[in-house]
């Protein structure tokens, strides 16, 4: 009868043992580091639950999209689609797989492949992805993709700046006008205003009046590219010196027949008297 005790009280002793596990100790979080890649590189990222990895990509990159082999477990935040950035957020859902592999493409139409390895022992807290000499130099080139708030940002900028353009030689024109008004005031009985040209060519070449006096002709002008200037006699041309200060070509010497040209662009000039 003891002894049938005995083996009661024991039975009830186990039973009530608690078992107490130590929990596992968290991963080691390793300090950032730096990766030099190329296009064919393949980078080891070592990531651990409840912790945030972030893959930085090189400066003038973007990423533009990502694959992931297993996106059930493995989370990625790369920002909004409208605004992207060269920063990649890894974190595990669930520590079901142990590895897994990452690709981005980026606004350069570069890729990056990334194995993704789970570890309890240490994880990467950031990785800095710098390219290798070649991959530099494709870099270096414009994005070949931009995003639809950088189209947008560009496209109102070229159209502010296309106004400022037109607003500034308008402002020039008018200057220019206003000074040849006020040096025809003061000069009323030596200055001739008998030259014509075609007004498209000079409007493109920024050609606003030509005049002349008994010793110097004048061309006022707002060239974006200051024209090279010729003179006609006998149907041939030859160079002419002149000087161009404050939107005046000043020519020491009365032409009568002569034509400004850059590029494939020629604007002849004649007095009245030369009229072909």
């Amino acid at each position: 009868m003891r002894k049938y005790k005995f083996f009661i009280l024991s039975l009830l002793a186990a039973s009530s043992v608690i078992v107490i596990q130590a929990e596992p100790a968290p991963a080691k979080v390793d300090n950032p580091r730096t990766v030099v890649v190329g296009e064919r590189s393949v980078v080891d990222i070592y990531v651990s639950q409840f912790q945030d990895t972030l893959i930085v990509l090189p400066p003038s990159e973007k990423v533009r999209q990502t694959f992931v082999g297993d996106s059930a477990n493995w989370a990625l935040t790369t920002g909004k689609s409208d605004e992207p950035t060269r920063y990649i957020s890894i974190k595990v859902k669930e520590p079901i797989v142990k590895q897994t592999t990452v690709n981005v493409l980026s606004d350069h139409d570069k890729s990056y492949t990334f194995r993704l390895i789970l570890s309890t022992d240490h994880c990467d807290s950031k990785v800095f992805i710098d390219p290798d000499s070649q991959l530099s130099l494709d870099l270096a080139k414009p994005p070949v993709f931009v995003s639809v708030t950088e189209f947008e940002t560009a496209k109102k900028e070229a159209a502010v700046a296309k106004t400022e353009a037109a607003q500034a030689v308008q402002r020039e024109q008018g200057k220019a006008q206003t000074e040849i008004e006020s040096f025809r005031s003061k000069y009323p009985g030596t200055l001739r205003f008998d030259y014509h040209w075609d007004q498209k060519v000079g409007d493109k070449l920024g050609v606003i009046q030509i005049f002349r006096d008994d010793k110097f002709t004048y061309i006022a002008a707002q060239p974006q590219e200051t024209p090279t200037l010729y003179e006609v006699k006998d149907g041939k041309p030859s160079l002419i010196n002149f000087d161009f200060a404050n939107g005046l070509y000043t020519i020491p010497k009365h032409v009568e027949r002569g034509y400004l040209a850059i590029g494939k662009q020629r604007m002849d000039f004649w007095e009245s008297a030369q009229r072909p």
